[in-house]
């Protein structure tokens, strides 16, 4: 059996998370589902729940990697959860976890997890227009050893089918 691709949905904990970054982060989570991919979250709030609440929807698998050390400070839409006691070094576990990553929003932990996923060379897409921390970067690279173009698109469908291709180039 071959192993399923693993999808890091990043952005907007709870703080800074307005609806229509749960929309997106809901839609992009039911196309992971659709795409027969697993979904990967920080398994905390904001886009991290409305993303694995989408995948949950479409009868997808959920995983959250939490900063915490009790299971139950994850989600109710996880159905893996992985606590770490590890405070916000988890962003690391969650870049490496990943075969893509799409970024939905975000602040400076959102930030965090991109440079992780960055220096992993890991494939990146990002939703614009959603006044994330990575918005000066879409499109371009986080600095100059260009490891990792992050890609922008304007809706989940695009983003999912976009980052499906990273994952196989």
């Amino acid at each position: 059996m071959a192993k399923k691709r693993q999808i890091l949905v990043i952005g907007h904990n709870t703080k800074g998370c307005l609806p229509e970054h749960e929309k997106m982060a809901y839609k992009v989570g039911v196309e992971i589902a659709k795409s027969d991919s697993v979904l990967i979250c920080g398994g905390l709030g904001g886009v991290m729940t409305a993303a694995a609440h989408g995948a949950k929807d479409a009868n997808g698998l959920t995983i959250g990697i939490i900063p915490q050390n009790e299971p139950e400070e994850a989600n109710q839409y996880c159905d893996i959860v992985i606590p770490t006691g590890m405070g916000l070094a988890r962003d690391f576990l969650n870049a490496l976890s990943a075969d893509g990553v799409v970024i939905v929003g975000g602040g400076s932990g959102t930030l965090s997890e991109t440079c992780a996923a960055y220096m992993h060379k890991k494939p990146m897409v990002a939703i614009r227009n959603l006044d994330s921390s990575v918005d000066p970067f879409i499109d371009g690279y986080l600095d100059h050893r260009e490891n990792v173009k992050i890609i922008g698109v304007d809706t989940p469908q695009e983003a999912i089918k976009k980052i499906l291709e990273l994952i196989s180039a």
